[in-house]
């Protein structure tokens, strides 16, 4: 009889080890993560704010293993971000496991812009969506890291006791990608971090990531003087279609050779064999964020310069236009986009951060033009738009200006 308890308590306590264990093991993860944040000086959380992050209480039952099964030759697509943009991935697998009696499959992904950079990767992109979404945590979804390596034997291991929130819960001026449909569980994942109550942080841009030009940008740029136009990339030639589906870097504001590039890309979008009201140097083979925009909601409708311009704000309310593209030739179709946009650039002379509330069809160049900064381009919208439902508000609202004061 005592040998019997012996055994029971025995079997109590080593249970519990393993309970403090685990339990230890997601506090130590969290505190790294906190740890990763406070020492981020320009990152998305101010270190006083930290206090307003919280999490569930640890659940081991929330740890699967699940089946891995490889994806092959898939179709990369377009996931949209939080700031109204998106980004390129590919399936990588799908996922099989049971999590409380249930069964779930649920894919991981890969981004498409590591390994065309040649960039050396192991991570995936595993965002979950749940019946938790939208109320105890953050609406737009939450993230579990996963590794390549991670996966052994066709079997990986899932915690959702570790999934957090993205940046952009905590600040603007992140590109969170949104998880797609497919990513919901319908279950309550109450494991991992909760919703953000704190003020949310508006990020500065940081110059320090701003790149002078390549050597090979450097020498297109200056092929030519100050009033030569420069060749318009096209999406029917090969090679210029993956110069255009480049994301581009930031660039200095005080680089020697952006003055030339700036007067060349104005002489191009003036060009009168194919006039444009905006260009973005993606479209010139250079693949840096500068554009030119013609603003319409200006006095004279000056043509103007943006360094490394940023959409940080996008209004709920749309409005549909004719686009076209000086790189994609015989096409114009009309496109849905935000009526008013909260621009931030680099002031060319101080190199200091700049905002502006832009609306109607200035609102548009800009949001045409950022795009190409991305490598996107408006048929990729068209192909967005038809995935979202709209409400036209016409027998609602009645908008109007003075004739002859906005163009289309």
């Amino acid at each position: 009889m005592k040998y019997t308890l012996y055994l029971v308590l025995l079997l109590l306590g080593t249970k519990l080890s393993f309970g403090q264990s685990y339990q230890q093991h997601i506090e130590d993860f969290r505190k790294q993560q906190l740890t990763s944040l406070s020492q981020q000086a320009k990152g998305p959380i101010a270190q006083h704010n930290l206090q307003f992050l919280a999490y569930y209480q640890p659940d081991e039952s929330f740890k699967v293993q699940a089946t891995v099964e490889n994806l092959y030759n898939e179709p990369s697509f377009r996931m949209p971000t939080s700031d109204g943009t998106s980004k390129e991935f590919k399936r990588f697998a799908w996922v099989h496991f049971t999590l409380k009696g249930q069964q779930f499959s649920l894919p991981i992904y890969e981004n498409v812009s590591l390994f065309q950079s040649n960039v050396q990767s192991s991570y995936l992109f595993f965002p979950i969506l749940d019946k938790t979404t939208g109320e105890a945590t953050y609406e737009s979804g939450r993230y579990i890291d996963v590794k390549k390596q991670d996966i052994v034997d066709g079997k990986l291991t899932i915690d959702f006791n570790k999934a957090y929130n993205p940046y952009c819960a905590y600040s603007s001026g992140y590109r969170c990608p949104q998880p797609p449909k497919e990513n919901y569980l319908a279950i309550a994942i109450e494991a991992g971090e909760k919703k953000y109550t704190g003020p949310k942080n508006q990020r500065e841009q940081d110059s320090s990531m701003a790149k002078n030009f390549t050597d090979k940008e450097k020498k297109l740029i200056t092929a030519g003087k100050a009033n030569e136009k420069m060749y318009v990339l096209q999406t029917t030639v090969k090679r210029d279609s993956l110069i255009l589906r480049t994301q581009s870097d930031d660039i200095k504001h005080d680089d020697p050779s952006l003055p030339l590039l700036m007067s060349r890309m104005l002489a191009t979008v003036h060009d009168p064999s194919h006039p444009g009201v905006g260009i973005a140097a993606p479209q010139v083979g250079v693949n840096k964020n500068l554009i030119w925009v013609q603003r319409f909601d200006k006095t004279a409708q000056p043509f103007e310069v943006y360094i490394n311009p940023k959409i940080i704000w996008r209004s709920k309310l749309l409005r549909k236009g004719a686009e076209g593209c000086l790189s994609i030739p015989d096409r114009k179709e009309d496109v849905i986009r935000n009526y008013s946009i909260k621009l931030q650039y680099v002031d060319r002379k101080s190199g200091k951060t700049v905002e502006e509330l832009v609306e109607g069809f200035s609102a548009v160049i800009f949001q045409h033009e950022v795009d190409h900064l991305y490598g996107i381009l408006y048929p990729d919208r068209l192909e967005e738009q038809q995935t979202k439902e709209n409400v036209l508000l016409n027998e609602h609202i009645q908008f109007y200006s003075e004739k002859g004061s906005i163009v289309p």
